[in-house]
């Protein structure tokens, strides 16, 4: 009795499916430490973290399960209302603010040399390399009300400087030129998202006679807005989650100095003290989940407009 030898099309695809599933398995063994490091050191501290939410847990006892008596201790904690308005006020200073000196430096950039243009894209994007903490360490120096560097320059135009560190209308203006120290990484987005744009857009409309502000208007913002929209996201998720150069600079020095500190009380400080000051830690985890509940929804309405203004070719 003979057997059947199986045809040529059978052999191929059965060539094909292990072919994929090889490739299956060579890109899961590629994922893995990414997906081991995200289960180790993501999921399950977030799982924990909104199990410790449900509970009053001082981090020397058991946790006591209390349920939701957490969230509605933040509905009626006048702190939390505080700190949340400083990191919105200060989120809306930071946000454009970063976005708009981004985009203008990443233009001067665009018409430099090749080589000059590394050197500057280097010497920007150092201060993204440099230790939050010690640029919050800086800044204390450089914003000192009585001897400070940026007071001393003022003065001589004969301006007289404010107390950044401790006058509460001037701290989170402080911390914004703070913040500006460190753009190094937006700058590079910008820059590679203008290069990008076909010249010869700005060659047609400069033969139509359109002006450099609809120049820029009509065809870079819509041309880079994938990018503004991008960063207009990572912008806004990394103001509202402030904490080193606020603590160091001015929040610290303002409480170490017997000066009123509410103006520098940011989200993440408060958060920071009842974990670990008052060692709240169930009540903390409640204040990380409402941060990323608020972070989630200002995600997504940023997302949802963003199908107005974002511009993609392939559309």
């Amino acid at each position: 009795m003979s057997t059947a030898l199986p045809t040529r099309g059978a052999r191929t695809r059965k060539w094909a499916r292990g072919f994929r599933r090889r490739e299956t398995l060579a890109a899961y063994a590629f994922l893995s430490p990414w997906m081991i490091g995200f289960l180790i050191f993501m999921l399950i501290p977030m799982v924990a973290s909104f199990v410790l939410s449900l509970t009053d847990y001082d981090a020397l006892r058991a946790p006591t399960a209390v349920g939701l008596a957490n969230y509605r201790q933040l509905m009626e904690d006048p702190d939390v209302r505080k700190s949340l308005t400083n990191t919105l006020v200060y989120a809306l200073m930071s946000v454009p603010s970063t976005m708009a000196v981004s985009l203008g430096l990443a233009a001067l950039l665009a018409r430099t040399g090749r080589r000059s243009a590394g050197i500057f894209r280097t010497l920007f994007y150092l201060p993204e390399i440099t230790p939050k903490v010690a640029v919050g360490v800086l800044f204390l120096f450089l914003f000192n009300g009585q001897a400070g560097l940026v007071n001393e320059l003022l003065g001589l135009f004969g301006v007289q400087g404010p107390q950044w560190s401790t006058d509460g209308a001037w701290v989170k203006p402080g911390l914004v030129l703070m913040h500006l120290w460190s753009v190094g990484s937006t700058v590079v987005i910008y820059l590679a998202a203008l290069k990008s744009v076909p010249p010869e857009l700005y060659e047609a409309a400069e033969l139509d006679g359109a002006s450099r502000w609809r120049r820029f208007r009509h065809i870079t913002v819509p041309m880079i807005s994938g990018a503004l929209f991008f960063t207009l996201i990572v912008q806004s998720i990394a103001a509202l989650q402030t904490f080193d150069e606020a603590y160091t600079a001015f929040y610290g020095n303002a409480s170490s100095a017997g000066y009123s500190s509410d103006a520098a009380l940011f989200y993440l400080i408060y958060l920071f003290q009842q974990g670990f000051q008052f060692l709240h830690m169930g009540y903390a985890s409640a204040m990380a989940w409402l941060l990323f509940a608020i972070i989630m929804v200002i995600t997504l309405i940023q997302v949802r407009l963003s199908k107005r203004f974002v511009y993609y070719e392939g559309r």
